[in-house]
């Protein structure tokens, strides 16, 4: 029997983005704000299209989050008042309180973890810097969550 190898070839995304300008114009981090690519009605629609569609997603998913949450508690009442599952409250109780003295010793020091302060840094940025951008999308986004 033969020995057959397999070949594969590597892709370096470092030499493909240097030989394609266009990738470079997209992906680069350092790309600048839309302001300086697309003239203001281009960046209205833009960001209300995608303010839009993801207004309407968000609807949508939450109604049908509400209602498996809404029915699962639902069937949960059931079967505990029919006796198929037995809840130990106090149990319940101990763990919200515990996560309630949680919550109170986070919020209470209000110091932010330096990987999500850069995060929020980056987000303040971009939103400076694409504020045409950025209301198109609020403005989409609230039809989107109205229709």
């Amino acid at each position: 029997a033969g020995v057959k190898e397999d070949s594969f070839n590597m892709l370096d995304l470092a030499e493909y983005t240097k030989n394609r300008p266009w990738w470079r114009k997209v992906f680069a981090p350092s790309s600048g704000s839309s302001a300086e690519k697309y003239n203001v009605a281009t960046q209205l629609v833009i960001g209300g299209v995608t303010g839009w569609c993801t207004g309407f997603i968000f609807q949508k998913v939450g109604k049908l989050a509400a209602t498996a949450v809404g029915g699962g508690f639902f069937l949960l009442q059931i079967a505990n008042h029919t006796g198929y599952i037995k809840v130990d409250w106090k149990l319940v109780e101990r763990d919200v309180n515990k996560a309630k003295q949680q919550l109170k010793f986070h919020s209470s020091g209000n110091k932010m973890s330096p990987e999500v302060k850069s995060r929020v840094d980056e987000v303040i940025i971009f939103l400076k810097k694409n504020v045409i951008l950025t209301g198109g999308f609020a403005g989409g986004f609230l039809l989107g969550m109205a229709s």
